[in-house]
């Protein structure tokens, strides 16, 4: 599930949205668009200002969580997937912090390894403690094929300063990037191979 999509060139197309593919595809389920993300929104912003600009629209909490209760019930395993960082707001009561306690969601931070990683790991990780999140871990993306000496680095740095797990550092699956591709299950695969210890984990709390 994503509570909320921006950048979507027809959000009101009766059919799933580019993240919303990925993410059926990758979990092998076909739930209506509607309860995989609720709000699909074209102009690339915060969620709450893409649907301002929209004739004013606002986003309901009310319908992500209906959408989050009814997707929970269909399966014995629910991923959300944040719509921007923690502090990113839906409406003028709910941020992404908000919903993620709101739901008793323990987070994984997904994070590049590179130059500004640790700053940025750091401060989601104390704002997130000072919400009263739970943290699962961060997961660390590379950017590029050949590691550079901060990404080398940093993941040994960040779990030595936040005492959290980290998980990684994952390579750019491409065969992730088009939706429709077969290759999105082969993807999931080569995360269950790169990080093994994240799937056991999940396993384990699930």
């Amino acid at each position: 599930m994503k509570p909320a999509e921006t950048g979507v060139e027809e959000p009101h197309a009766p059919r799933y949205s580019a993240d919303a593919a990925r993410l059926v595809a990758a979990a092998g389920v076909d739930d209506p668009p509607d309860l995989v993300v609720p709000y699909r929104l074209r102009e690339p912003l915060a969620p709450a200002i893409a649907a301002e600009l929209e004739e004013g629209r606002k986003i309901s909490s009310e319908v992500i969580l209906s959408a989050y209760t009814e997707l929970q019930s269909r399966h014995e395993f629910l991923i959300v997937e944040g719509a921007g960082g923690l502090a990113v707001p839906f409406n003028e009561e709910l941020d992404m912090a908000g919903l993620a306690r709101a739901l008793d969601l323990p987070l994984l931070i997904v994070s590049p390894t590179g130059l500004g990683a640790i700053n940025g790991s750091v401060l989601t990780i104390e704002y997130a403690r000072s919400c009263g999140l739970g943290i699962s871990g961060i997961l660390l993306n590379l950017r590029s094929e050949v590691p550079d000496l901060a990404e080398r680095t940093n993941p040994h740095v960040i779990a030595r300063l936040t005492g959290v797990p980290v998980y990684g550092p994952l390579g750019l699956l491409a065969s992730a990037v088009d939706p429709g591709s077969s290759g999105i299950r082969e993807s999931v695969e080569a995360v269950r191979h790169a990080c093994p210890r994240l799937v056991a984990d999940l396993a384990a709390a699930g």
